[in-house]
């Protein structure tokens, strides 16, 4: 059924079951809940949770909530509140748990940051960073073999891309194989998958003196990378940004990265 959204004038109508979470995805994410004080496990959870992810798929502001998902502020001071308690952490983290660790893939996006989303509060950390465009912020991202998300950080928008490099790989497993574009070809890069008895097929830069094997056939397979972006960015609430506080900002990645893990398990049979 579609819903309107309240606000001054605004007629602009969203469908309710393309956006909201379905009843495998809440029995899925129920239990983390449970393991945390601070979740306020009672009838109305499972509907402030819809609502965290109608936010941000359709990328509405808060104060445009359909009335059927109760208060706005409600729904919003749950999200804050389960944000801090790490209840998106848990959920992420238990996902990645499953995750094939025979290839991992690294990279980085940059979004562009909204007006209503470029102030805050002095003190607050917003992780923005001022270029030619505006102000932007570098979304940091490994994916394991089939493209599913692994770790996720925020940085910004004019940082190096291999600053949160060991951050990214600290499940880097024996064997693997670690897939990354030539931001990340550097001799300390190649050391620490070494280190960890991965091997690193990163293209080397044109003027690069010693030569290094690299697999170009191999390096196809990089572009899972790019499709995640892809897909996370169809959460209107991730591209561009809104939030003014970066943590507010990386759990709305978190939570379509959330999405993207229980699709694939809905459709696997």
């Amino acid at each position: 059924m579609p819903f309107t959204f309240r606000g001054q004038g605004v007629s602009h109508r969203y469908r309710f079951q393309n956006s909201a979470s379905t009843d495998f995805e809440w029995t899925a994410i129920r239990r983390s809940f449970r393991t945390s004080r601070a979740a306020c496990l009672g009838s109305t959870t499972d509907v402030s949770s819809t609502a965290s992810f109608w936010i941000s798929r359709s990328g509405a502001p808060w104060c445009d909530l359909p009335e059927s998902f109760g208060p706005y502020t409600t729904c919003y001071n749950r999200f804050v509140r389960w944000r801090i308690a790490g209840i998106w952490d848990l959920i992420t983290e238990a996902f990645a748990e499953t995750h094939d660790g025979s290839v991992q893939m690294i990279d980085t996006s940059i979004v562009r940051v909204h007006q209503h989303g470029g102030c805050a509060g002095r003190g607050e950390t917003r992780l923005m960073g001022r270029s030619r465009g505006g102000l932007t912020t570098k979304i940091h991202a490994c994916v394991d073999t089939n493209g599913m998300p692994v770790r996720l950080e925020l940085t910004t928008g004019e940082a190096h891309d291999n600053r949160l490099v060991n951050e990214l790989l600290s499940d880097l497993k024996s064997g693997a194989m670690l897939l990354a574009d030539r931001g990340y070809n550097a001799d300390w890069i190649r050391a620490f998958a070494g280190e960890h008895g991965a091997w690193a097929n990163i293209p080397p830069k044109r003027n690069r003196k010693d030569p290094i094997w690299f697999s170009p056939y191999l390096y196809r397979a990089r572009n899972l990378v790019e499709r995640f972006f892809n897909r996370i960015k169809q959460c209107r609430r991730v591209a561009p940004r809104y939030d003014k506080l970066a943590a507010n900002y990386l759990a709305f990645i978190k939570l379509a990265a959330i999405r993207i893990w229980l699709r694939a398990y809905e459709s696997t049979p």
